[in-house]
């Protein structure tokens, strides 16, 4: 199984893992090797970047050059078809929302040797159908869809309206990981900051629920869209005091200019971004703010990308994910005539450095502080794990485990990690 894309792409698979070994299949969840001795190869697939779907493309067309029958998940089989059928034209299609009948799919395929598809919208409640993973990191999804209508965007065209998922079930599959060994418990979603909001209930309200599961372990909350954040902001900071939360909040911003941003369609104004921030800051001591940035937008003018980068440096976010604007073909910016190429490479060297040197200079804050870190990786050569505000700290330790909580003292650190010795 190859897996694409964003943490709610993640959690789809280990649905999908989850069904096909309920179903019989053994499941090989490596990563994209160019060897393939399988009977199916699952994609699942993203369409936010055309760097990443070219990245698939070549992906999809090199199985399908192979014995292996190729099915196509995620939100490329939702949006983008007719690609993968140029690509793959024997390939199966099983969109977003089929993934619970994706068991089926590869028996229908095994059975009638032909593609299939499964492309009607389906809403079903996938926290009904969430597996036990029994790994350290658990993915919960809390919905798909979402309520905004960004013009440089087409995962809404792949996922859908909101559809949040039960309450009930959600509390239970956390509850159920926790269970089984999870130490950390991702909460994803489109837009965690809308969960709720087609149900009469918000992602506080969830929170102070999943807070009073019994067990030791963390949660990690997805992406929120300020748009939505000033509907319950009061009752979510709170939330963030308890110590089976990460503080870690990720608002994605996008552009320092409201003209941009009224463009984008992304109905918050920077003024109010900038008092979501400093109330987090005022009521959850040490939280730290990730935020995204698009350079490159079509109507950005150099003006409007100097008060992105003005933005940057007063507001500091601990992590900026800094993209360029690139035209996707359901979105309505695709419409729009594209800036100068040079420009946008340009600008968006600028908003990396300046990022990486806000990140590299609050980070050397910590250096000779103490952190309790959860260790959540290992590499070849080290482990990493998480501190309680969701930084990432590599570690100089031997004889420790994923799932250890350590003590580690903070010795270095670059424009993305900590590094730490056991203390």
């Amino acid at each position: 199984m190859d897996t694409y894309g964003c943490t709610l792409n993640k959690a789809d698979s280990d649905i999908m893992a989850g069904i096909l070994k309920e179903g019989g299949f053994e499941v090989d969840e490596g990563s994209h090797s160019s060897k393939v001795d399988h009977d199916y190869v699952l994609i699942n697939t993203c369409t936010v970047k055309t760097p990443t779907e070219t990245k698939i493309i070549e992906r999809i067309r090199q199985v399908s050059k192979t014995h292996a029958k190729v099915i196509v998940t995620g939100c490329m089989a939702s949006a983008n078809r007719d690609k993968i059928l140029r690509a793959a034209p024997n390939a199966s299609i099983v969109t977003t929302s089929n993934i619970h009948r994706i068991a089926e799919a590869l028996q229908e395929t095994a059975k009638s040797g032909l593609p299939i598809s499964y492309g009607s919208y389906t809403r079903s409640d996938k926290a009904a159908i969430l597996p036990s993973t029994g790994q350290v990191v658990a993915r919960i999804p809390l919905s798909e869809g979402c309520l905004s209508s960004c013009s440089f965007c087409e995962t809404k065209f792949a996922r859908g309206p909101l559809n949040s998922f039960s309450e009930k079930l959600i509390l239970k599959a956390i509850a159920m990981n926790v269970e089984k060994g999870a130490k950390e418990i991702e909460l994803t979603s489109q837009d965690v900051g809308a969960y709720g909001l087609d149900r009469s209930t918000n992602i506080a309200e969830l929170l102070e629920m999943a807070t009073d599961i019994s067990g030791d372990f963390k949660l990690r909350v997805g992406m929120l869209n300020p748009e939505h954040l000033g509907k319950y902001l009061d009752r979510l900071l709170p939330t963030f005091r308890s110590a089976k939360l990460y503080k870690f909040l990720h608002l994605p911003v996008q552009s320092g200019s409201d003209d941009v941003l009224r463009h984008m369609g992304r109905n918050y104004t920077v003024s109010e971004f900038a008092e979501y921030v400093s109330e987090a800051r005022k009521k959850v001591s040490g939280i730290s703010i990730a935020t995204d940035i698009i350079v490159g937008y079509p109507t950005e003018t150099r003006r409007d990308f100097d008060r992105s980068m003005a933005l940057v440096e007063r507001e500091r976010p601990t992590f900026t994910n800094v993209s360029k604007f690139g035209a996707r073909p359901h979105a309505r910016a695709s419409r729009l005539k594209s800036l100068d190429v040079k420009a946008v490479k340009g600008r968006a060297i600028e908003m990396s450095r300046s990022a990486r040197a806000v990140q590299r200079e609050d980070l050397s804050r910590l250096v000779g502080t103490v952190q309790q870190v959860l260790v959540t990786e290992k590499n070849d050569k080290s482990f990493s794990g998480r501190d309680e505000c969701y930084r990432v700290v590599a570690l100089d330790a031997k004889g420790i485990s994923i799932g250890d909580v350590i003590t580690a003292r903070i010795v270095s650190n670059s424009s993305v990690c900590l590094l730490g010795k056991l203390a």
